[in-house]
């Protein structure tokens, strides 16, 4: 059968109106945004397509180093926030065309990876000590590659964008024999030694640990007050006998308070303030130390406070850090009672073989019966543990392979304090310069088989000398022999200890380029120094301090330019999340629940830079919100049908809209330039929400079922589109997924939203987006007027503007008659009695009302909202009296306070016609 054009043109309009129905049905099926099925889909494209990798090229690089988590590492919520932050860095600069290098890796965590293998091999019916270091390796390496990859797994649940080829181990090849050389070279300069001092030894690890490994608890103790009985004149007691009446001044003892009665045997002297009035008649005393009646004297120090405990300290050099400084310093004897267990040696003299805190407790009893016990009291203080084993950390002397830190510390404090390495923020430069100020030397040996084996090889007379292999080793001792003939590889042993972990982490900036192995190779000439670095401010000394040494001493210049401290991720009650509190969600589980775009944005938008961040669920939920709003502004704009025919009567919202967007671009360009992400997160969020969503959105939709412009829908998918743009760095799945719509048309395999380029800022019309703001204020108190006049949203309302600003409302009408359903919009010079009436800056508005509004309720609403304005006035008015307020508080928050001002006495204007109106 013929049909006529106008038929078809029938029949083809109602079959695309069919289509558009579907689809909108279809789309109503999937309100909420299903990350689940975006989140692995896309992260395999990217991987395929290659997006992360990153080669030398003629662009400016951008490089971030991830700070190595332990192999022995899950995610946890500090991972989640660092990696988050260095995501949306690298993101940001690959949009932005820079050529974008994120290089992933981990440590191999000596203490904590061999505490997991020797406990696989518990659970196997193995014993450590049955084992050759070779064997035990095997082992080690074997747990390494079952388990070590797991948590750069989990970060790819995150959607992290690390240029997965480059993935670096601190325990591979190339660089452990970067941290070998590094030994050598700096032995050779004298700056690496050997020889007693004083570490945190773990007595169940059995080996030295950092100060860094020591976590610092809170626990409870006792407090015991001993007597130490003071000699008399020249007399003194053979030790093993008890002091009598003739060599003990009458009554006179000196009472210590300690929490280590166990040590008693190892104290030096006894050591007390030369200004301390008490105890001047000690001066030059000795004293008898209780139960093995061993003279000590009594030192005089100022280190000691007259107004803590007694005022009188028991020295202990081989078993308190200050007091081995201490003993230092008086020329002590050191008397080490513990072995490396923690049980007591034979220079304890008593309780011999028994564990320190089973001896602290017979102790006890043993001081009650001899009469030295004073009293003992409930005592709460910190206690150092070991990170790894959670055993009491013991200050220990001990043999070590120690760094000299004070020549290298210099040249990295000097790169802090002139600004070539900028610490974000930077409340965190004093403390840097203290720690750098006042650096120790650094224990790098541990005595442990997982790590790097210290290349120091000891000849049989007990000299030693440091080479990279058995055979350079033969070689150097060769040289320190006259009779070497005899001497063979099979003569040396090397050093059973391995190097520090951080030892290797410190040069990771440089080992992961292979800058040891080839110095001047294309990766390292390239992309070093780094750009940004994002890590924790504990470790700002330990690792932050030591690669900027370690980039001065190899390189010549420092690692990178900018370090961004995070704050410690806690709970609602400010404690520290952490598993053994169990007060910490798996992030795993948050993703799973709230989607990985949802957990990044909740992560951001608590966490300032520096500063501690709450953290409460509800973040996420709060950002997987915003995804799914996203998602629905998306649903709207695609269900919207297009008539080319139509005029735009609406050309004012697509200016401020796109003036809007540049105001914000500004904004968080300046943002990301400080560092501040927390911030700039939430100006892309209130651009989204409050601005494009409510707002923009609200003011060019078409009537319900009714077509829209060509130019209102071409500006909005443009907007759209630009916004997609802003949001990818923070919420790369979402953004990723409608990309690739066909609203925004045909797509090539590498037309990604990943590197597509940032929008470029452009100028913007102040005057346009201060007026805007004033429009908004006039709908808004339209629809406060229908909420307070209980007036349906359905009833068209005359709008009667009494006109005193420079705004052009002319050019608002059609958004002003849309969002408050105004029927009749005109100027008047007069006031309009009986309306209702407000102001926005100095401009009057009038709603007439029906004559069925209750003029009582009313008037006892206004005079409601009237009491309330005067009492909030009245405090504006008083801070900005007082002087001391003006002359201290920031110019914005006077502004502020002076907005607050001027917004009341205008609202009491307002309310003050109206009931003057309601009198008449």
């Amino acid at each position: 059968m013929d049909i006529t054009e106008n038929q078809f043109g029938f029949v083809l309009y109602y079959y695309t109106y069919c289509c558009k129905r579907l689809f909108l049905w279809a789309m109503s099926i999937s309100k909420t945004y299903q990350f689940s099925e975006v989140e692995d889909k896309w992260y395999s494209y990217w991987l395929e397509h290659k997006f992360f990798k990153s080669v030398p090229d003629e662009r400016e690089p951008y490089t971030i180093v991830i700070p190595p988590p332990n192999v022995t590492g899950v995610l946890h919520m500090g991972h989640m926030l660092n990696n988050t932050i260095q995501d949306v860095l690298i993101r940001r600069a690959r949009m932005k065309g820079k050529n974008a290098c994120w290089v992933p890796g981990t440590d191999h965590a000596s203490i904590a990876t061999e505490a997991k293998v020797v406990n696989m091999l518990k659970e196997r019916g193995i014993a450590k000590t049955d084992l050759t270091r070779e064997k035990f390796l095997e082992y080690a390496w074997e747990w390494k590659e079952k388990y070590g990859g797991i948590i750069l797994e989990q970060l790819k649940k995150l959607g992290a964008s690390c240029d997965w080829d480059r993935t670096r181990f601190t325990m591979e090849d190339d660089m452990s024999a970067a941290v070998i050389d590094t030994f050598i070279h700096l032995h050779k300069k004298g700056l690496i030694y050997r020889g007693v001092r004083m570490v945190n030894w773990d007595p169940k690890g059995l080996t030295a640990v950092s100060d860094e490994e020591v976590i610092r608890k809170e626990v409870n103790q006792k407090l015991y007050y001993l007597r130490y009985a003071v000699v008399s004149g020249e007399l003194s007691v053979v030790s093993g006998e008890n002091p009598t009446t003739e060599n003990i001044e009458s009554t006179t003892y000196i009472t210590i308070a300690t929490t280590r009665p166990e040590t008693i045997m190892a104290d030096s002297a006894i050591c007390i303030n030369p200004n301390d009035e008490r105890y001047t008649h000690l001066h030059g005393k000795k004293v008898f130390v209780p139960l093995i009646n061993r003279e000590i004297p009594v030192i005089l120090d100022e280190y000691v406070t007259m107004d803590f405990g007694t005022g009188c300290l028991k020295v202990t050099p081989a078993h308190d850090l200050n007091d081995y400084e201490l003993g230092q310093k008086h020329n002590l004897p050191v008397i080490d009672i513990l072995n490396d267990d923690g049980s007591l040696n034979e220079k304890a003299e008593i309780l011999i073989g028994e564990d320190r805190f089973a001896a602290r407790k017979k102790i006890a009893v043993l001081l009650e019966e001899a009469g030295a016990l004073d009293k003992v009291e409930e005592y709460r203080s910190q206690v150092g543990f070991s990170e790894r084993t959670d055993a009491v950390i013991e200050p220990k002397l001990s043999m070590q392979w120690f760094c000299k830190m004070k020549e290298m510390a210099q040249p990295a404090l000097d790169y802090v304090l002139n600004g070539e390495v900028k610490l974000i923020p930077d409340k965190f430069i004093n403390t840097y310069r203290h720690w750098m100020e006042n650096v120790r030397d650094w224990n790098i040996s541990r005595q442990l088989w997982w790590g790097q084996q210290i290349p120091a090889w000891y000849l049989p007379n007990g000299q030693f000398v440091v080479a990279k292999t058995v055979e350079e080793a033969l070689d150097e001792a060769k040289k320190l022999l006259t009779d070497n003939s005899e001497l063979t590889t099979n003569d040396l042993r090397q050093d059973e200890d391995v190097v520090d972990t951080w030892f290797s982490s410190w040069l990771w900036p440089i080992s992961v380029f292979d800058g040891f192995k080839d110095p001047e190779n294309a990766d390292i000439n390239y992309y070093y120094p780094t750009n940004d670095l994002v890590t924790a401010p504990e470790i700002l000394f330990f690792w932050v301090a030591r690669m900027i040494m370690a980039g001065h001493e190899f390189k010549g210049q420092a690692p990178f330019k900018n370090v961004y401290l995070t704050g410690i991720v806690r709970d609602k009650l400010g404690r520290k999340m952490s598993k053994s509190l169990g007060n910490s969600p798996d992030p795993i589980d948050l993703i799973g629940k709230y989607g990985a775009d949802g957990v990044r944005v909740g992560m951001l938008l608590c966490s300032p830079a520096g500063n501690d961040l709450i953290f409460d669920e509800s973040y996420c939920e709060q950002g997987r919100n915003f995804a799914n709003k996203i998602w629905n502004a998306f649903r709207l704009v695609k269900g919207w049908e297009v008539d080319a025919y139509l005029v735009n009567p609406n050309t004012t919202a697509i200016k401020w809209f796109k003036n809007k967007f540049h105001e914000a671009l500004t904004e968080i360009e300046d943002l990301f330039t400080q560092y501040r992400l927390s911030e700039a997160v939430m100006a892309v969020y209130k651009l989204v929400w409050d601005d494009f969503c409510a707002w923009y959105l609200e003011m060019v939709k078409p009537v319900y079922q009714q077509p829209i412009d060509a130019e209102s829908y071409n500006a909005t998918v443009g907007f759209f589109q630009n916004i997609l743009k802003l949001l990818h760095p923070f919420m790369p799945f979402i953004t990723e997924e409608l990309w690739h719509d066909e609203l925004f048309g045909e797509r090539s395999a590498q037309d990604c939203v990943i590197v597509a380029q940032l929008p470029a800022i452009e100028s913007v019309d102040a005057i346009l987006l201060a007026d805007v703001e004033k429009l908004k204020q006039v709908v808004t108190e339209i629809r406060n007027t229908r909420n307070t006049k209980q007036i349906s949203p359905k009833e068209a309302l005359e709008l009667h503007i009494k006109h005193n600003s420079a705004v052009d409302y002319n050019a608002f009408v059609p958004i002003i008659s849309k969002l408050g359903n105004i029927s009749t919009l005109s100027f008047t010079d007069d006031k309009i009695a009986g309306a209702a009436n407000f102001m926005v800056s100095t401009d009057e508005f009038y709603i007439p009302l029906s004559n069925n509004i209750d003029a009582g309720a009313e008037r006892e609403r206004l005079l409601k909202e009237k009491e309330y304005l005067t009492g909030f006035l009245k405090s504006v008015n008083a801070k900005l009296s007082n002087e001391k307020f003006v002359s201290n508080a920031k110019p914005e928050i006077i502004d502020n306070e002076r907005k607050k001002q001027a917004d009341a006495e205008a609202k009491l204007k307002s309310i003050n016609d109206n009931l003057d109106f309601l009198a008449d």
